[in-house]
């Protein structure tokens, strides 16, 4: 690993129902990335396919060895030399699906994989009801994974609400944290950007994050913005809702001068919490 700069690209999506569509448009928005000096890509959640119907998506995910998204960006990878973070893909495990990010290296081989911790379910105000867990199996390990330029902690979407993962991820040594989603338009547009940048202030650490964007075919609204935050908290790139990709330049030595200016990591220190009743409280005054 160095500490070189590089440059990393979002790959903002629309997935539908059409898993080969998909492949076919992310292998697209990969190599645009690369046309465009990109060192490293992102893809959203999901990449592989957006779709709510339980049993149509049965129909068409298989194993990870069949995969044929996964197959084509490790080639795109290959191709263009370019280093490739599926932000995730449908795997069937059984009776359900795992929600299963991957790192490719620059020669086409996975590097690491990841099976999303946290599971969203929902019931919304606007009438929306989401249940994961009654399609999807949960992770239970945080894996942080080796690049050329240094340790990336791989997260999936609902996961970036868990300030505990991140922080263990950096004290770890990540530099760079993701969190490629498929956020629903209205928890994106009051959280999405704040969680982000308060992601990355509290580690010190760059956020990448590819997101899928608009109206997809099976009615879903998800929000877009696919977003890189430096170890500082500023916004670096931000998408729209439109597919597409954004670029911005990382400077790997910058995660050492924030931490070092805020040294939240190694300041950090255990604690027990004390709950005392008002009761006890009047009691003791009076003894």
């Amino acid at each position: 690993m160095t500490s070189t700069r590089f440059t990393a690209a979002c790959i903002q999506m629309r997935s539908g129902r059409d898993v080969l569509k998909n492949r076919d448009t992310a292998v697209a928005l990969i190599r645009e990335a690369a046309d465009k000096g990109a060192h490293f890509a992102q893809t959203p959640e999901m990449t592989s396919l957006v779709c709510r119907d339980r049993a149509e998506m049965f129909e068409k995910v298989g194993g990870q060895a069949s995969d044929p998204v996964l197959a084509a960006l490790r080639e795109v990878a290959r191709e263009r030399n370019i280093v490739v973070q599926i932000g995730s893909i449908a795997v069937r495990e059984g009776d359900k699906v795992a929600n299963r990010a991957f790192l490719i290296d620059a020669s086409g081989e996975i590097v690491a994989s990841y099976d999303k911790i946290h599971l969203y379910d929902v019931d919304l105000p606007n009438g929306e009801s989401w249940r994961e867990s009654a399609t999807y199996t949960g992770g239970n390990t945080a894996v942080l994974a080796e690049t050329p330029w240094g340790y990336l902690g791989m997260t999936i979407c609902y996961d970036v609400r868990f300030a505990a993962l991140y922080k263990a991820l950096a004290e770890h040594g990540a530099s760079f944290l993701s969190a490629p989603a498929a956020f629903t338009k209205q928890t994106g547009e009051a959280h999405w950007n704040i969680l982000h940048r308060a992601r990355a202030i509290e580690t010190g650490s760059f956020m990448i994050s590819a997101a899928q964007g608009g109206t997809h075919e099976d009615g879903r609204e998800t929000f877009g913005h696919s977003i890189i935050v430096d170890p500082w908290g500023r916004v670096l790139a931000e998408a729209g809702t439109e597919p597409g990709v954004i670029l911005a330049e990382i400077d790997p030595a910058l995660v050492t001068e924030v931490r070092g200016r805020i040294p939240t990591l190694k300041n950090a220190r255990s604690f027990k919490v004390q709950t005392v009743l008002a009761s006890e409280s009047r009691q003791a005054a009076s003894a």
